[in-house]
């Protein structure tokens, strides 16, 4: 008897025009927390879906072997049953419906007549959610809680199902590092209840905390499997990329020239509450061919300010000066800013960046429709060929510019909301968590990007709640704290720990 609770023999799944996995052998060994890792693309998802049945027995070639039992899944409902369970790294909750509604839709608990009995369903919640750590009522509606309580709820759901093998895709992607500390830690437990687990992760360092063995996949193929005691950084960014990284940050030559921008006494209220300061005076400047980071740690008012300043797409009461080249300028609404020359990629690409069911043709161009612009009409063979040139000097990796941009990986979304910026030819870009996601080959082409931007005399500023990616890519750095700057670094004083002081330096109380 084999001590493998599941192995994956000759996977092999092909779409029109791409192999996504060729001859993919995976083993997991019962009990253990398995990770997955590699780049955006390489394949690591279409495996799991390929396990769960979320791509049905033959639609693929090769062998599912779970419990010494070989699998054909047509659907999800069937790898549920066996106890294998999937938590995508999009959320499948409703958030209209309550905590208990959520574990236990599709799987309601029932009493006589066949009714949904409530009061034992509530009861039985209430029980999963302690198991994962928990303390909001059953009756609490999902939309209520953070994203991180969302992810527990899911991990309770999967309980309900009497879980052997919980999948999680990027399950920390979203979360701040408290949030991610305790569903880790949670996983753990998991461990100690002899459940196995599956973690897809861009986070290295969350991956050696955790897993006790690591699969490498590159370009639909399984690199490596590497133990625990094995498993260094160096060695999962090699297999990763298929070479060393002897920098993880390109070389960066600064050539600064003139203030491009100044933004004086900048304050913001939040929407719904107009007592309270989100963004409090807040005093900056750049230069041509600056690259300047602003750190803070979550709530700091990072993507308050960026967003207030950008057209005033976040707060109210907002009041401050904006100076271009020395002479004042309006960003009232977003049209303004971008007349003006500003741009700004949010941190949240997916809901705000991006419109995921158009190509990406159209999301490259929707910020300056009136370049494009013949007669009144959008000249769509222009509009063709301006994308064709992004997608080929951006290294966006789709078989055309007519892919629908929600079925690229995380880093090739992200160099389509480069790709609409750069097109409207900003001088000054800001850039909010721009590598949150990718993976850190996708990561070093955005640097270079970022550099690039720079060298042409642009100002641009990076918003990031990674500390090594500021240092390694900024020229000076602006620390916030409770909506103020508290500080501002030049890059050759910059350490981690002078960061930390002024990004924890807490207002003065009266």
């Amino acid at each position: 008897m084999t001590t493998n609770i599941l192995e994956m023999r000759s996977i092999t799944k092909t779409f029109p025009g791409v192999k996504a996995l060729q001859n993919v052998t995976l083993d997991v060994g019962r009990g253990e927390v398995h990770a997955i890792c590699g780049e955006n693309g390489a394949g690591k998802s279409t495996l799991m879906k390929v396990l769960s049945g979320v791509y049905p027995f033959g639609t693929y070639e090769g062998d599912i072997v779970f419990e010494n039992e070989t699998m054909e899944f047509r659907d999800i409902r069937d790898s549920e049953a066996k106890g294998i369970v999937i938590i995508h790294q999009e959320l499948a909750l409703s958030p209209f419906l309550s905590i208990a509604e959520n574990i236990f839709l599709n799987n309601e608990i029932t009493g006589a007549f066949g009714l949904i009995d409530w009061n034992k369903t509530n009861i039985e919640a209430s029980k999963l959610l302690a198991r994962v750590g928990l303390r909001e009522n059953p009756t609490t509606k999902v939309r209520e809680l953070g994203v991180g309580k969302q992810q527990l709820v899911e991990i309770a759901k999967a309980l309900s199902k009497r879980v052997k093998l919980l999948i999680l895709d990027e399950p920390t992607a979203a979360l701040n590092d408290e949030d991610s500390d305790h569903l880790l830690d949670l996983i753990l437990s998991l461990k100690a209840q002899n459940i196995t687990s599956i973690i897809i992760s861009h986070k290295l360092n969350e991956i050696k905390k955790i897993s006790d063995t690591v699969t490498v996949i590159r370009d639909g193929k399984a690199i490596e499997t590497i133990a625990k005691i094995d498993v260094t950084e160096d060695r999962i960014i090699k297999d990763m990329v298929g070479r060393d990284l002897e920098h993880r940050y390109p070389d960066h030559t600064p050539h600064i020239g003139d203030e491009i921008l100044r933004v004086e006494n900048w304050t913001a209220y939040h929407p719904q509450d107009p007592t309270r300061v989100m963004v409090d005076n807040v005093n900056i400047n750049v230069k041509r061919g600056e690259i300047v980071g602003i750190a803070g740690l979550m709530g700091a008012g990072r993507t308050e300010f960026a967003m207030s300043l950008f057209g005033r797409s976040y707060g109210t009461k907002i009041s401050g000066s904006v100076f271009k080249n020395g002479k004042e300028i309006k960003t009232r609404t977003v049209s303004e800013a971008i007349d003006n020359g500003l741009a700004y990629a949010t941190e949240d690409r997916k809901f705000y960046g991006l419109n995921l069911i158009e190509d990406i043709k159209r999301n490259i161009s929707m910020a300056s429709l009136k370049k494009l612009e013949r007669g009144g009409f959008v000249d769509d063979n222009e509009e063709f060929k301006v994308a064709e040139g992004y997608r080929k000097s951006m290294n966006i990796k789709a078989p055309s510019v007519l892919a629908k941009v929600g079925k690229l990986s995380g880093g090739n979304q992200q160099k389509v909301v480069l790709s609409k910026w750069i097109y409207s030819d900003p001088d000054v870009l800001i850039l909010d968590e721009p590598t949150r996601g990718i993976d850190v080959g996708a990561k070093y082409e955005i640097y270079t990007i970022i550099n690039r931007l720079a060298a042409e005399g642009k100002g641009v500023i990076v918003i990031s709640s990674e500390l090594p990616e500021l240092i390694g890519i900024c020229d000076r750095i602006y620390a916030l704290a409770e909506g103020r700057i508290t500080g501002e670094v030049p890059i050759a004083e910059a350490t981690p720990e002078t960061l930390i002081k002024y990004m924890t330096m807490e207002k003065e109380r009266a």
